[in-house]
């Protein structure tokens, strides 16, 4: 038992690493997660939550482009600052704001919304492959002990989906006060990619047990890697890997964090 106690303190160990599950271990996670992507199976896993986001806008917009502008056009029709800029603009001899600001507010509506669609799929059908990929390489000792792991993972991208489309809808009039349109771009996709993503990558190899553990000791992690994914989806061709990528970042996260917690408890007996 001193042994073992002894050796705890080296570089490398469980209790040594578990002490580092802040910075260190996020950077880890994205350089590790990087390495994973550029496998050719990870690169063509990238094409299902794109397609499916693809398709989706293209649906989103033919179904409900029309009702939704028609609905938003009577909407700001009695929006008194609007109205008064609109006039004064095409008093300058400028432009109707009217004519570009109902468009822009019906994309800034439907867009997100298919993007959440390719997240979710990601984090329901990609994640298990993710999963699959990494744990034989690089987490073959992290044993699976999940229960309920197919219905757990789907709830959670239910009410996330669902928190998320409600949010980002509700506090889309907070726009138009500079700076908030970037602010809550930002805060509610690092929402939705670490509540979406946390979950899924532990959820098939912790115990009920350990997956509480883990969500609550590295809470500021998950949120770390959330915020670090919603500055990168500011850059639109980073859209189409993010679903992946985001999910090999949270996995080997997740992973390692489940697997520093099992050292611990071997240690500590």
């Amino acid at each position: 038992m001193t042994a073992l106690r002894t050796d705890a303190a080296t570089p490398g160990n469980g209790r040594f690493a578990g002490a580092g599950t802040g910075a260190v271990s996020v950077g880890q996670a994205f350089k590790r997660a990087l390495v994973s992507q550029c496998h050719p199976t990870m690169l063509f896993a990238v094409l299902l939550p794109f397609l499916i986001a693809l398709v989706g806008a293209f649906l989103l917009l033919y179904l409900f482009w029309t009702p939704l502008t028609d609905w938003l056009r009577a909407e700001v029709s009695h929006w008194d600052m609007v109205n008064r800029a609109d006039e004064w603009m095409i008093a300058m001899g400028l432009f109707s704001l009217k004519i570009y600001l109902i468009p822009v507010i019906a994309a800034a509506i439907l867009l997100p919304v298919s993007g959440i669609l390719g997240l979710a799929i990601a984090a329901v059908f990609v994640m298990p492959l993710v999963l699959r990929h990494v744990g034989q390489r690089e987490y073959a000792s992290v044993t699976r002990q999940g229960k309920f792991s197919t219905a757990v993972s789907v709830w959670n991208a239910v009410w996330v989906s669902a928190a998320f489309a409600a949010g980002w809808v509700l506090t889309l009039p907070l726009w138009l006060v500079p700076p908030m349109a970037i602010v809550l771009s930002i805060f509610w996709w690092a929402f939705a990619f670490s509540r979406m993503m946390r979950v899924d990558a532990i959820v098939e190899h912790a115990s009920p047990e350990e997956r509480k553990l883990i969500l609550e000791r590295n809470n500021g992690g998950f949120w770390s890697i959330g915020l670090i994914c919603s500055l990168l989806n500011l850059l639109p061709p980073a859209w189409i890997i993010l679903p992946v990528f985001s999910a090999l970042v949270y996995a080997h996260y997740g992973l390692e964090a489940l697997r520093r917690l099992r050292q611990d408890r071997v240690i500590e007996a």
